[in-house]
């Protein structure tokens, strides 16, 4: 209160004559930075755009740097008449190729069953011999149960005990042994290769290229393995041999969308099939492993029902790993079908009858070689008897 208003108040209540002073009139000044008498007050109110809300909600996000420009190696004319005959067959080369296992076997048995009675101790012997060439146990199991019910206390020879072997391997392998479908309404189809380093998934897919084309299907390729600037050249050469059209980016570029972009490129040129290679990974490397299930992610934005077929290649040299890669990647990618590789000398081919008691996949091709022919359709049959070490 003023003092002028202090004198005010006492004069009226102590009936004093004395005025009040007069207060100046003031108004009201908006809140404002406080000047000083060097700077002209200055409104610091800040005014903040008001964004309506549909648009706020709708703002496009900051775009992304636009991706390299596709590397597109158009098909060309190739002859696709089939190689003149191998020097060795087909059987030859399968057998040579199961030959370290076939051997193991075949050793262990012989050492074994030299005329002597089927008893219990010579089964538990068996069963370790076939256990060791990684059949599984499940599938030792069934062959010394069949030899007990069969044979037990008496004589049996090595050869006989082959035998045995063969048909029950036999009988594992036969409902896996199917053959890779194209059919369908999906055009094109696509086929996903998966597969840890060094399983020859890239050699596999040119030689499954020659076998399409063969069919007369046109065919593109997909360099998804964009990790390693060696393996998309390695396709390119492929596609060059087998006249597939061949979808590739430099190094280091997205692998998903790469095969997107793929995808789209074989529907615009009339492809019948579509297969996408992609970079080798272990199974246990999570990083890698949710980038396969990125790919596969974005192939079905393209396409619901893609990937058609999904198949895993399998080292024939890694043995009981080949359990775990199974499982692993079947989680992950959802494999259909498996290829197994590398079949020659020093490979442990019982795996595949392991694998085939365990998960029930089909098995649609092995391979014996580098060469464009050195892809067979599975064969339960042969396979079973070249593991047994007996002739065609």
């Amino acid at each position: 209160m003023s003092e002028g208003e202090k004198r005010g108040l006492f004069g009226r209540l102590f009936g004093g004559k004395t005025a009040p002073a007069a207060v100046p009139e003031t108004t009201e000044v908006p809140i404002a930075a406080e000047a000083t008498p060097e700077e002209p007050i200055v409104d610091v109110t800040v005014e903040t755009p008001v964004v309506p809300t549909d648009v706020a909600e709708t703002a496009p996000e900051p775009e992304e740097p636009a991706a390299a420009p596709l590397d597109i190696v158009e098909a060309a004319p190739i002859d696709l008449a089939p190689a003149a005959a191998p020097k060795q067959s087909w059987w030859h080369k399968l057998k040579s190729g199961l030959g370290r296992t076939s051997s193991a076997l075949t050793s262990g048995i012989g050492a074994i069953f030299t005329k002597r009675r089927l008893d219990d101790e010579t089964l538990e012997e068996l069963e370790d011999i076939l256990i060791q060439a990684d059949l599984g146990l499940a599938t030792a199991m069934r062959i010394t149960e069949t030899l007990r019910k069969d044979r037990f206390d008496k004589e049996i020879s090595d050869a006989e005990v082959r035998g045995v072997l063969a048909s029950e391997i036999e009988k594992v392998l036969a409902p896996v042994a199917k053959p890779l479908e194209i059919e369908g309404p999906s055009k094109p189809h696509v086929v996903l290769v998966v597969g840890v380093n060094g399983s020859g998934k890239t050699t596999t897919i040119g030689k499954l290229s020659m076998k399409l084309a063969r069919e007369g299907r046109r065919v593109t390729l997909a360099a998804g393995d964009t990790f390693r600037a060696a393996a998309i050249e390695q396709l390119k050469i492929w596609g060059t041999r087998t006249g597939a059209t061949v979808i590739a980016r430099e190094p280091g570029a997205d692998a998903a969308g790469l095969a997107f972009d793929a995808l789209v490129a074989a529907k615009d040129n009339g492809s019948d099939v579509i297969v996408i290679d992609t970079a080798g990974r272990l199974q246990n490397r999570a990083e890698l492993m949710a980038e396969l299930e990125k790919i596969v992610r974005v192939i079905k934005k393209h396409d619901a029902t893609a990937p058609h077929d999904v198949i895993l290649t399998l080292d024939a040299t890694t043995g009981q790993n080949a359990l775990n890669q199974v499982e692993i990647f079947g989680k992950v990618a959802g494999v259909t079908g498996l290829v197994m590789t590398k079949l020659d000398g020093t490979a442990r081919g019982g795996i595949l009858v392991a694998v085939a008691e365990k998960f029930g996949l089909p098995v649609h091709f092995i391979g014996v070689g580098e060469g464009v022919e050195d892809l067979e359709p599975f064969d339960a049959k042969d396979f079973a008897r070249a593991v047994a070490g007996l002739d065609h």
